[in-house]
C-alpha cells in the first residue's frame, strides 16, 4: 500500500505525516527516498528535465505508473529518451503539478512509483 501524501508547500512535502524539505521519490514498498537529481543535472544543467539515466533509477521492474509532481507551477517534464525507456518497460506516467499529484498518488490503485519535484 502507497503511504498517503498529506501536503505540499513551496519547497515540502509531507508523506505519512513525515516533513521533507527536498525532492522525493516513493518506491514501490512504500519506502521514500531522497530523488538524485544530480543524474539530470549531469546532462541538462537542471532537474526540470528528467533524464534516461534517472528514469532508470527510478523505476522499479513491476511498476504499473509512474506519478511525477511537476512542481508547485509545473516545472518539470520527462526527456524523450526518458517518456520512451518508460513505454518500453510498460509503465505509465502521468505528470501534474504537485498539488495535483498528491491527489493522483492518493488515489492511484496501480503499483505505482512517484517522484515529486517540491518548488517551481
Amino acid at each position: 500500500m502507497n503511504p498517503k501524501i498529506d501536503a505540499t508547500t513551496f519547497g515540502t512535502i509531507t508523506i505519512a505525516g513525515e516533513c521533507f524539505n527536498h525532492d522525493v521519490v516513493i518506491q514501490l514498498d512504500g519506502s521514500v527516498r531522497k530523488r538524485k537529481k544530480k543524474l539530470s543535472k549531469l546532462e541538462f544543467g537542471t532537474s526540470h528535465v528528467v533524464s534516461l539515466a534517472e528514469a532508470q533509477d527510478v523505476y522499479e521492474e513491476g511498476a504499473r505508473l509512474l506519478i511525477v509532481g511537476t512542481g508547485q507551477e509545473g516545472m518539470v517534464h520527462l526527456s524523450h529518451e526518458a517518456a520512451a525507456f518508460l513505454k518500453e518497460v510498460h509503465c505509465a506516467v502521468e505528470l501534474h503539478p504537485t498539488p495535483e499529484a498528491l491527489q493522483a498518488w492518493n488515489q492511484s490503485e496501480k503499483p505505482a512509483i512517484g517522484l515529486f519535484h517540491v518548488t517551481c
